[in-house]
């Protein structure tokens, strides 16, 4: 029988998320977390899709290869372990694949080496995604591990778009450029909006609003990404969970200057300490919505804030578009906080687009429509699944190959 399973790993610093897949029918046959990898509160929670049986593991997981191992023997203990004959292939999440990778590619030395090479533009993020890889390749080196690259997706955006307006040569010497980043969802779901509507990826112009704890927007023009709101880092763009967005870059110099702050403290303030969180405390926006009803102040101006930044960048990709088939809300704010849906969609009638009040409030799993049938321009809440999308780019290039 030919294989047809994929194991889906998203190796953080201190955490590791796993799906497993069979692709004959892009169904999950288990999911889990390890969290806390490497402190004596390690937590492993296990679910077997088929059977409905969850399980935890409580205690000490000294590293990525013990969390790695302790997964494959939950996998063992449903009958789907790492050894089986029906895995295909492993897809592992990787967040920074510079210019240099612009679609999946099966891990070799040579790809590790690149990975190595731009961990200086992304040290949270490609350290723990190589640990990862190392470990899953030290338990099956028989096994085709393929890469996924957040930044593959955006890849396409122009030079316009993607370079800042410095010293070509000191940018290009130190890898400065807009990347982008949440690549897998923006790719994912802009091709599900397209079914949403009937038609061909290549046939529409898409918004896409990926709006978690990070949040990101991205201009796609016939399935091509032409802009997106990150940049280098994580940190350019939408107002965020705890990361500030956009801001003016001397805002830097100043805190250095004149608050006295080193690189460090400026550095965490903007990515951990600002955003919902820093105006307001709180960067759960269930949170937020529940302190505005009792009227709460901060928490207002802080949603206005976020909902102004929002409702610009729409503006902006309406610009650089021309013409928008669809605007589209993914990721847990986006896909749970129909107020969020409905602020930052107002006012924008004159460019066709409106929220209907009643489907907006409709709470649901799968795709659907939230604007009224006259509207020119749709407005959807498309759930993303970026495990679905690094195991389908896995499952096709490695089918390929084989």
């Amino acid at each position: 029988m030919t294989a047809t399973r994929v194991l889906v790993l998203n190796s953080g610093s201190s955490s590791l998320k796993y799906q497993l897949l069979d692709m004959r029918d892009a169904s999950r046959l288990a999911l889990g977390l390890v969290e806390r990898i490497g402190e004596q509160t390690s937590r492993l929670k296990h679910t077997c899709v088929g059977t409905g049986e969850t399980r935890e593991q409580n205690g000490p997981i000294a590293d990525h290869d013990a969390a790695l191992k302790a997964v494959a023997e939950e996998l063992a203990r449903d009958g789907i372990g790492l050894d089986s004959p029906d895995l295909l292939a492993i897809g592992h999440r990787v967040v920074h694949g510079g210019m240099f990778f612009t679609e999946p590619t099966v891990i070799d030395d040579g790809v590790i080496t690149e990975i190595e090479r731009l961990i200086p533009v992304a040290p949270l993020h490609n350290p723990a995604n190589l640990t990862g890889i190392r470990t899953a390749r030290a338990l099956r080196p028989d096994l085709p591990q393929v890469a996924v690259f957040d930044t593959a997706f955006h890849t396409t955006m122009p030079e316009s778009s993607a370079r800042y307006a410095i010293d070509p040569r000191i940018a290009d010497r130190y890898r400065v450029r807009r990347y982008g980043f949440h690549g897998t969802s923006h790719a994912y779901v802009s091709r599900e909006t397209a079914r949403l509507l009937g038609k061909d990826p290549a046939e529409v112009n898409v918004i896409v609003l990926h709006l978690g704890n990070g949040a990101s927007a991205s201009a796609v023009e016939r399935g091509r990404c032409v802009d997106t709101s990150m940049g280098l880092t994580p940190l350019e763009g939408l107002v965020m969970g705890t990361r500030s967005g956009d801001l003016d870059p001397a805002v830097i110099f100043h805190l250095a200057r004149v608050g006295g702050m080193s690189m460090d403290e400026i550095d965490t303030l903007l990515n951990k300490r600002s955003g919902l969180f820093g105006l307001c405390g709180d960067n759960d926006m269930r949170e937020i919505r529940r302190r505005i009803d009792e009227g709460d102040q901060e928490a207002a101006l802080a949603f206005d804030i976020y909902i102004h930044r929002l409702k610009k960048y729409i503006g902006a990709y309406y610009a650089v578009l021309g013409k928008v088939d669809a605007i589209v809300f993914t990721a847990g704010v986006g896909e749970n906080a129909a107020p969020v849906r409905q602020a930052a969609i107002a006012g924008l009638e004159g460019l066709g687009a409106a929220v209907d009040p009643e489907l907006n409030s409709v709470h649901g799993d799968g795709a659907r429509l939230i604007s009224p049938a006259s509207a020119r321009v749709a407005v959807a809440v498309v759930p993303t699944d970026e495990e679905l999308e690094i195991a389908t780019q896995t499952y096709a290039l490695v089918g390929k190959s084989n």
